[in-house]
C-alpha cells in the first residue's frame, strides 16, 4: 500500500514542505531511506522499530519503501521519526489515513515511543499553515511554540501511542492555545538588570539613549571598571518593546539554533548576545557544513554587544563589515 504525509526540513531559518512517501511491498525485507538523508534521518530505522515493539506495534515484514521528497533537498535532524513511523502504519492499515492529508507531524522518537522536541517547530508550524494544512502534531515540549502560529491546530502529544489513537479516532485532543493573546506590542518581561540602577554617568546613558533611540550603533572607550560592560547590558532595558512581527522573527531565528528551551513561546525581550572574543567567523555570522544562524542573526532585533573589542581577530571583525553597510547578513 502506498501513503503519503506531510513534515518539513529547515532551510535556512525558514521551512520546506516535504512529503513522506512509504510504499510497502511484499517483496523483499528491509527499511529504505531515500531522498538526501543524513545519518540522523537514516537512524530512524532503529528507534522506529524499538518505539514500535514498545508500543504494542510491529514493523511489518515486508520491504518498505520510504522516499523524502523532493528528493533534491538534504533532509537533516531527528524531526523525521514521527511521520515516517505514521506513514508506515498507515501504509500497513495499522492505523487511518483520513487525517494525512491535512496534517504535519514533527517530533523526535525514543526508543520506547517517547516523542521528544526537536529544533525548528515554529517556522515548521508557519509553514504548514502557509501550505493549507488544518494542524500539525509535536511533542508536549514544543507545544507553546508552535502555538504562536494562529489559524492552525496544535495537538501536543507525548506518546505515539496517543498518535495511533487520535488517528483511529480513539483519542480526542484540545488543540493548545497561546498562554496569552498576541497584540500589535508585547509585555516585556522583568529584567534583572535594569538601565535605572546605573548612578552617575549622564554622558554615557545620554549617548546610549540617543542609541537606542535611532538605533546607532556604540563605542564605548574607557579605563577598566569604569561602567562600560555594565551599562551596555542594561541597555536592552531602555529599548522599546518588540512588535509581533519582531517578536515572531526573533523567535524562529532562536527555535531554529535550538536556544528556546523545551517551554518557551513567543520571545518578548531583545535578545543582547556577547560573543566570547575568540569566537570564530561562522560563529558570528552564521553558515558552516549545515548552515546555522550566528551571534549576528540571533542578536536580531536587539543587540551584539562585543566586549573587549581589540581582543577579536582581525578576520572576524571584517565580516562585520559587510552586514553593517548591507543590513543583512549573506552567507
Amino acid at each position: 500500500m502506498f501513503v503519503k504525509c506531510h513534515a518539513g526540513a529547515i532551510v535556512g531559518i525558514n521551512a520546506v514542505d516535504v512529503t513522506v512517501e512509504v510504499d510497502v511491498t511484499g517483496k523483499g525485507l528491509g527499511l529504505y531511506l531515500v531522498g538526501l538523508p543524513d545519518n540522523a534521518v537514516k537512524e530512524s530505522e532503529q528507534r522506529i522499530r524499538s518505539a514500535f515493539n514498545n508500543t504494542g506495534r510491529n514493523m511489518p515484514a515486508f520491504k518498505i519503501v520510504v522516499n523524502l521528497a523532493p528528493a533534491d533537498l538534504r533532509k537533516e535532524g531527528s524531526g523525521f521519526d514521527l511521520p515516517i513511523a505514521v506513514g508506515i502504519l498507515a501504509a500497513t492499515g495499522q492505523v487511518l489515513d483520513t487525517m494525512l492529508s491535512e496534517t504535519m507531524f514533527v517530533g523526535e522518537l525514543s526508543l520506547d515511543g517517547t516523542i521528544k522536541s526537536v529544533r525548528g517547530v515554529l517556522p515548521l508550524a508557519v509553514m504548514a499553515k502557509e501550505q493549507g494544512l488544518r494542524r500539525i502534531v509535536v511533542s508536549s515540549e514544543n507545544a507553546s511554540e508552535a502555538a504562536v502560529v494562529d489559524g492552525i491546530e496544535v495537538i501536543a502529544v507525548e506518546r505515539l501511542g496517543q498518535v495511533i489513537g487520535m488517528l483511529n479516532g480513539e483519542l480526542n485532543f484540545t488543540p493548545v492555545t497561546p498562554s496569552s493573546a498576541p497584540s500589535d506590542h508585547l509585555v516585556e518581561q522583568p529584567f534583572a538588570e535594569d538601565f535605572a540602577d546605573v548612578r552617575g554617568q549622564q554622558h554615557v546613558k545620554r549617548a546610549l539613549e540617543i542609541a537606542a533611540a535611532g538605533g546607532h550603533n556604540v563605542l564605548m572607550i574607557g579605563a577598566p571598571g569604569s561602567g562600560k560592560t555594565m551599562l551596555a547590558r542594561r541597555l536592552p532595558t531602555i529599548l522599546p518593546p518588540m512588535t509581533l512581527e519582531e517578536a515572531v522573527e526573533c523567535t524562529k531565528i532562536h527555535s531554529v539554533a535550538g536556544k528556546l528551551g523545551t517551554t518557551a513561546g513567543l520571545m518578548t525581550q531583545r535578545p543582547f548576545r556577547a560573543p566570547h572574543h575568540l569566537t570564530s567567523q561562522v560563529a558570528l555570522v552564521g553558515g558552516g557544513q549545515s548552515p546555522q544562524p550566528g551571534e549576528a542573526s540571533l542578536a536580531h532585533n536587539g543587540i551584539l554587544f562585543l566586549d573587549e573589542l581589540p581582543e577579536f581577530g582581525r578576520n572576524v571583525l571584517e565580516v562585520l563589515r559587510q552586514p553593517l553597510e548591507d543590513k543583512f547578513i549573506t552567507v
